[in-house]
């Protein structure tokens, strides 16, 4: 074997020297070399930018129409030595509603936020009833960080929507779109106020359109997005890739409190009618066809002899309603409504609430197996009658009921034949406050049968301010005595 002298040992280590270099300065250009050189079209760029700068746009134009919205209202809670323990819903599971907390009550001012979009240069705003709802003082920041004092000119908890008014003038109004247009997969933009934080922008898509039976509110129709929305967020716009409103966002899915990926928004069509309606006429004008209807099952329809697989059931026909004057009967199916497939109860309510009345339309009947075409006259929905706020000096103080109306009695699942009223609201210094809840059907004041409205006011007028009063109430699908004490 051939010995490796000194200078055949430097002249390796040399070209080993060499070569690394050379690798390394390649490894090193490389990694400098402009992004296209790696894969990354010119076509590509020039797309994502294009798409960068049209978000963009959208944006600056629908941002400065939203506005973030502050309330404050008055709450109370009993002081004790367990703190908020006694009104946390897992201890009163066990406890039961009527718990006696020892201590004095204790008052204090409640603040919430949420979002608004301005509809009108004169300074209406389109926001959530459930973001202004029994408050008290109402502060309006605009993007331009304006501060105004809000009221409330109208709101309809139906659809949660609610109108308010700011002593403004030349205001960004947004530009109404058609969110009939919607389709799944449609790009949209969430603009609000989550958290305080002011015009934060959530893109995603339409994941659905004509969502109902969330238990949000009584006229369903929700946009289901996957746009990050979170609280603060209600009231806020959903608007399209022209920067037009089609969505007041009102609600989020989420195990958390947090966006989880599924929210929704009214479409900005009923938002805009019931707006219309409260600045106008100073109410929501709905149609009537007075009567009960269900969602149409498969065991529903082989039970019934019914072939078809969508529709709404007539399960009750009110007297003297259009629905008696145009013949429909129970047990009818239907199928069509102005020219529309009603593809369930919830459909058939929606489209006969936003119906003008006076409106004559072609009512499509499955009835013994056979189709028939009814004509039918819509009439104005007569909201039922509501309790005077009455200031009575007894345990009910604060309580606020209205007249029970078929429909709701078939929105609780309650008995055709119960009678009552239903509690609206309660006022946070009522007695009846930790008792009592929204939509509970008072059925009996002390043992006394109520009826209706004028029984209620009768018996509850003549209470004593000293006296404990025993209530039966219908709540979650049964009846329960519980007891106020002044």
């Amino acid at each position: 074997m051939k010995k490796r002298n000194a200078t055949d040992v430097t002249s390796s280590l040399f070209i080993r020297l060499v070569l690394g270099f050379m690798l390394l300065c390649i490894f090193y250009a490389y990694e400098n070399v402009p992004a296209q050189e790696k894969g990354v079209s010119s076509e590509a760029r020039t797309f994502l930018d294009r798409m960068s700068r049209s978000l963009a746009e959208v944006a600056e134009v629908a941002k400065p129409s939203v506005v973030n919205i502050s309330t404050t209202m008055s709450m109370n809670f009993e002081d004790t030595p367990f703190g908020g323990l006694l009104d946390d819903p897992f201890f009163r599971k066990f406890f039961g509603e009527n718990f006696d907390r020892p201590g004095p009550k204790k008052g204090f001012k409640s603040s919430a936020l949420g979002s608004g979009v301005i509809i009108s240069e004169d300074g209406y705003i389109l926001t959530g009833h459930h973001v202004v709802e029994n408050a008290e003082e109402i502060k309006v920041v605009l993007g331009d960080k304006r501060e105004f004092r809000g009221r409330v000119i109208g709101s309809d908890p139906p659809t949660d929507v609610a109108v308010i008014k700011i002593d403004a003038k030349g205001l960004p109004a947004i530009k109404m779109g058609d969110s009939r247009a919607l389709k799944a997969g449609d790009v949209v933009l969430a603009i609000g106020n989550p958290f305080g934080l002011n015009q934060t922008i959530t893109m995603g898509i339409v994941s659905a359109i004509g969502r109902t039976d969330i238990g949000i509110a009584d006229y369903e129709d929700f946009i289901q997005i996957d746009a990050a929305v979170n609280p603060g967020n209600s009231g806020g716009a959903l608007v399209n890739t022209g920067g037009e409103l089609v969505g007041i966002n009102t609600a989020i899915f989420s195990t958390s409190g947090g966006s989880m990926g599924v929210g929704f928004a009214i479409p900005s069509a009923m938002a805009n009618t019931v707006a219309q309606g409260i600045i106008r006429h100073g109410k929501v004008v709905r149609g009537w066809l007075g009567v009960s209807v269900q969602d149409l099952t498969a065991e529903l329809a082989q039970s019934l002899g019914i072939r078809q697989e969508q529709g709404a059931l007539v399960t009750e026909v009110m007297k003297g309603s259009p629905a008696e004057k145009a013949g429909l009967k129970r047990g009818d199916l239907i199928v069509g409504f102005r020219g529309k497939a009603v593809e369930n109860s919830s459909t058939l309510r929606n489209t006969v609430a936003n119906t003008p009345p006076g409106t004559k339309a072609e009512l499509k009947i499955i009835r013994g197996g056979k189709e028939e075409t009814l004509s039918i006259t819509v009439e104005e929905l007569t909201p039922p009658k509501a309790a005077q706020r009455a200031a009575y000096k007894n345990a009910l103080r604060g309580v606020h009921v209205q007249e029970l109306t078929p429909e709701m009695r078939e929105a609780l699942n309650a008995p055709k034949d119960m009678k009552g009223v239903i509690v609206t609201s309660i006022s946070g210094e009522s007695p009846a406050r930790q008792v009592l809840r929204k939509s509970d059907i008072i059925q009996e004041v002390n043992r006394k049968p109520v009826s209706g409205l004028q029984e209620y006011e009768s018996i509850v007028s003549k209470i004593g301010p000293d006296e404990t009063v025993l209530l039966l109430v219908y709540r979650n699908g049964g009846s329960l005595y519980v007891t106020i004490k002044p």
